[in-house]
């Protein structure tokens, strides 16, 4: 397979062009705002399972309008003390699936948190979450869903959700909130970046093979979808380029990336055809975090380093949160 992109050194140097709105911290306070306005009961139910070195929860909070947000709560069952807590978020059409999966990270100490992705849960993995918020016309899909108004954005939604789901785990006696962070592949990636972004209770991030960065050059170089579903549109809607584009930088990982500060950890495969590594490059060349690092697979598509950086990973935020 040929490279899809950029290779080294040009890769390595790329800056994206994305112009971040001179609005975006105040579109994103009032987001938050907005959202942390509802009324909603955080649910911890405990989970029957046959695990006996985890403890399993079946998660209920408040996201964006107070809609009800699942997830699965692993916890190790022996531990003392506040535990930090690791939030994940999911790929493109995924669901949180069950609790007995990715155990690595209770495994090792932490309370973690898989996060349903609202309205997917279908594509790969099963989900419970649903969005009740109608949109203008839209392809199949979530990348078009509201596309034309920032405020319908699907995305606003999600990150809002991310941010939330934060918010109902730092609030209870078993998590050290000086010790949270994030991760993700693909559009769990960059929903990471975003919640890193926007919260600075955040102190680490972990993004692999980020999805949802550097928009008009992901849209242009990317070979599969999802990126797709936006040229569909835009293929249709001949007059609606700019306004489309005018919205998604307000959902830009590059724009969210100038703005964080946690320790982060990306991974970006060379060879990956849905998420062009120049887009992954733009977000990490552009991140504002001095403690910054990038582990590249050269020959991987977006699969990216699999359990090589789920072992990354978790070395790197030993380090980080002196485990």
């Amino acid at each position: 397979m040929p490279f899809p992109d950029l290779t080294q050194p040009e890769l390595g140097a790329y800056v994206s062009s994305v112009q971040t709105p001179d609005d975006f911290s105040t579109f994103w306070e009032g987001t938050l705002a907005e959202a942390r306005a509802f009324d909603g009961r955080i649910s911890i139910v405990p989970v029957a399972t046959t695990l006996t070195a985890v403890a399993a929860f079946d998660v209920t909070f408040p996201g964006f309008g107070g809609h009800p947000i699942k997830g699965w709560l692993v916890l190790p069952t022996q531990h003392s003390g506040k535990l930090p807590l690791v939030v994940q978020y999911l790929g493109y059409g995924g669901g949180r699936g069950f609790p007995h999966e990715q155990l690595h990270w209770a495994a090792s100490g932490y309370a973690y948190f898989r996060m349903d992705t609202r309205g997917q849960g279908s594509g790969w993995s099963v989900g419970e979450t649903a969005d009740p918020v109608g949109s203008t016309a839209s392809l199949p899909g979530v990348m078009t869903k509201g596309v034309l108004d920032r405020h319908d954005y699907y995305y606003r939604r999600l990150f809002t959700d991310a941010v939330r789901a934060i918010d109902a785990l730092v609030a209870q006696d078993f998590v050290d909130a000086t010790r949270i962070a994030v991760c993700g592949g693909s559009q769990g990636g960059g929903i990471a970046l975003a919640a890193a972004g926007i919260d600075a209770r955040v102190r680490a991030v972990m993004a692999d093979v980020p999805f949802l960065c550097d928009f008009p050059r992901a849209v242009a170089k990317a070979q599969r979808d999802p990126y797709g579903e936006l040229v569909r549109f835009m293929a249709q809607h001949r007059d609606k380029k700019a306004l489309v584009f005018e919205t998604l930088r307000y959902f830009d990982g590059v724009c969210f990336a100038r703005q964080a500060r946690a320790a982060a950890l990306f991974s970006v495969a060379v060879m990956d055809d849905i998420c062009p590594p120049s887009t992954v490059y733009g977000a990490f060349n552009a991140y504002a975090g001095t403690d910054k690092t990038i582990v590249e697979y050269e020959f991987n598509n977006h699969e990216g380093g699999g359990p090589f950086q789920d072992r990354a990973q978790m070395e790197w935020l030993a380090t980080q949160f002196g485990g």
